[in-house]
């Protein structure tokens, strides 16, 4: 029988049920504008009964941005897996919070080592004074800060994420130092968003965190089988993902550890890759 079937006519008569998104660098670009190419390419998705979902790095907030884009509601992953929320209903799935032991430690650290922290909530964002994350957070995500010092927070919110920003070359040494001293008690990503192309923005979450665990628990929720998520990602944060996924996309300014585990390279971010990517292999 070889010979009679082409791989790719095989995968078209496959049924994925859920498609998961990567947001910056994947679903929007420079701005947090979603193209009508990919707005329509998702649209008809849904109306074939795929549900979307998106798997961000970002707080439930700066996601919603992009879902009210989309007209989308269910159930979406934020803090690069630590979370799974229903941001318009706050209903939830999954809720991985920090050691409190561990945070406080880390709290301690960038005192000592002047390194700038923001705290989150499944619902608050926080930050003891106003910084250039705080900016772009109010500008970009539309995240307002609570001003507070995280001694009057920690053990009495439930913090999901720590984060913070490399912008020069002495931030990221510091964030490397930050990371070797809290190897083991936390996980570590690196992403960057095509706005700020040359800033480093670190999620800091659980050692029990990953995208891939989060969309498990999710299709599991939804009743679907793994092999029947496709997942498109462009960063270190999206291994996991498209590890666990049924048929993995990367968008091409990935970095060669996610294309090698990919199934499919899309085209550019500004080229509508998600739309080409899910027009090709959902329709």
């Amino acid at each position: 029988m070889s010979g009679l079937f082409n791989p790719f006519d095989i995968m078209k008569m496959m049924k994925y049920k859920l498609l998961v998104l990567d947001i910056d660098g994947t679903l929007v670009g420079k701005n947090t504008i979603v193209s009508a190419e990919n707005k329509a390419a998702l649209k008809r998705a849904t109306a074939r009964g795929v549900t979307v979902s998106l798997c961000t790095g970002r707080a439930p907030q700066g996601a919603a941005i992009v879902l009210n884009q989309l007209g989308l509601d269910g159930y979406h992953t934020c803090f690069d897996g630590a979370l799974v929320i229903n941001p318009e209903s706050r209903g939830t799935i999954f809720s991985q919070v920090l050691d409190q032991k561990a945070l406080k430690q880390a709290i301690e650290w960038s005192r000592t080592n002047n390194l700038d922290l923001d705290l989150y909530t499944a619902t608050e964002y926080f930050a003891e004074r106003e910084t250039w994350s705080t900016t772009v957070h109010r500008q970009f995500f539309s995240v307002a800060p609570v001003i507070k010092r995280f001694e009057d927070i920690n053990g009495k919110e439930n913090i999901i994420k720590i984060g913070t920003v490399a912008r020069s070359k002495d931030d990221s040494q510091k964030v490397t130092e930050f990371q070797n001293q809290f190897k083991g008690k936390f996980n570590f990503t690196r992403v960057r968003t095509p706005a700020y192309p040359e800033v480093d923005f670190i999620n800091v979450v659980s050692t029990l965190v990953s995208k891939g665990r989060a969309v498990l628990e999710l299709a599991a929720y939804l009743k679907i089988e793994q092999r029947e998520i496709i997942a498109i990602g462009d960063g270190p944060n999206d291994i996991s993902l498209l590890e666990t996924a049924g048929f993995a996309i990367a968008m091409p300014h990935a970095p060669d550890e996610l294309k090698a585990i990919a199934d499919y390279i899309t085209t550019d971010v500004e080229e509508n890759g998600v739309a080409e990517a899910t027009n090709k292999y959902l329709f």
